[in-house]
């Protein structure tokens, strides 16, 4: 075997033992979720106790962890808060440094700590138990001193780390985050949190934009500077009725009742002439237009006009109201400038 050879098939074997690694450690993490699914399944009551606790919150709740488990409840915190519980981190060694003042009166406590034994966090358990705050544990099991602290206890079971050592918290720390997510998410279903609730949340970045109004984001509108003409004209008479003062790329086109009918943009223009010449022009526009295009009605957000243009590929998106009469015309360009679509 030649040396080319040789080094060629000692890289090809590395790289298929690194991505049965690779796939092996993605599999302990899948499974560790699993298997905390199938607890909720056997026994769901613990965690009714703890949404109860979070959803009836009435000030904040607080999380906290040593750790990898700190690093995680700053996640999970950070996921009650978008979903309408107020909540902060606190760190349990500096809790009983002064930091007990963060805790207030109507405020829960999330406790993590796989072992259930950690000891910074069970010298925490314990003052907040002597104070009367409600706690939620989420550990191994309930049977270790922070289950028997606190008021609701959610066991992840006894988990195999993704480390081939046993010694990083991987998979459990994958566990404990997917179970902190999911209370947030059972909380905030109890409370009937929504869309809207969501956006007020929200209001930045791409998820912000995509809950907005689509009337908000509507920059052309009918009878500001958006044509609208009648299907029965010839191509020609649309375009003198439309006048030389529209500003967007298309006609909206309606029927006798008024309601859209179709869509006619500049591209379509281009092709009718380049095909047809100036005889084109002649032709009903209702036999070249876009008949029944994909539109939105008013009451659509951003989210929905990201997902038309994916879907048909358009850059001209009629907004009509409930009767289907055609009130503006939404433009691509607008969704890339409020970054709810890359060019």
């Amino acid at each position: 075997m030649s040396t080319d050879t040789r080094i060629h098939t000692e890289k090809t074997d590395e790289q298929a033992a690194e991505r049965s690694f690779v796939e092996s450690a993605l599999h302990a993490e899948r499974d560790a979720i699993d298997r905390v699914a199938a607890r909720v399944a056997a026994d769901s009551a613990p965690w009714s106790a703890a949404i109860d606790l979070v959803a009836t919150c009435e000030g904040h709740v607080v999380v906290s962890g040593m750790g990898k488990s700190g690093l995680i409840g700053a996640k999970i915190s950070a996921t009650l808060s978008s979903l309408g519980r107020p909540s902060h981190i606190l760190h349990p060694a500096e809790a009983v440094h002064g930091d007990l003042g963060r805790i207030r009166r109507g405020d829960i406590a999330l406790l993590l700590s796989y072992s259930g034994e950690t000891e910074e966090i069970i010298a925490l358990a314990s003052i907040l138990r002597a104070d009367e705050v409600p706690c939620i544990g989420i550990s191994r099991d309930g049977t270790g001193s922070l289950g028997r602290l606190c008021q609701a206890h959610l066991a992840l079971g006894d988990v195999t780390e993704a480390c081939p050592l046993q010694l990083a918290p991987t998979a459990s720390t994958t566990a404990m985050l997917a179970v902190g997510d999911a209370l947030a998410l059972a909380a905030s279903r109890r409370r009937n949190f929504d869309a809207d609730a969501f956006h007020r949340h929200h209001p930045g970045g791409m998820l912000g934009a995509g809950l907005r109004p689509i009337i908000e984001a509507l920059r052309f509108k009918v009878g500001e500077n958006v044509a609208v003409a009648s299907d029965s004209l010839t191509v020609k008479d649309a375009l003198a009725a439309a006048g030389s003062g529209r500003r967007t790329g298309a006609i909206l086109l309606v029927d006798v009742s008024g309601r859209l009918s179709g869509i006619f943009t500049d591209g379509d223009l281009r092709r009718l002439v380049n095909a047809n010449g100036a005889e084109g022009l002649a032709q009903p526009i209702r036999d070249v237009m876009t008949a029944d295009p994909g539109h939105l009605d008013a009451g659509s957000l951003v989210q929905d006009a990201v997902r038309l243009v994916r879907e048909r590929r358009v850059d001209e998106i009629p907004v009509t109201d409930a009767e289907g009469h055609p009130v503006g015309i939404l433009d691509v360009q607008d969704l890339i400038a409020m970054k709810a679509v890359q060019e």
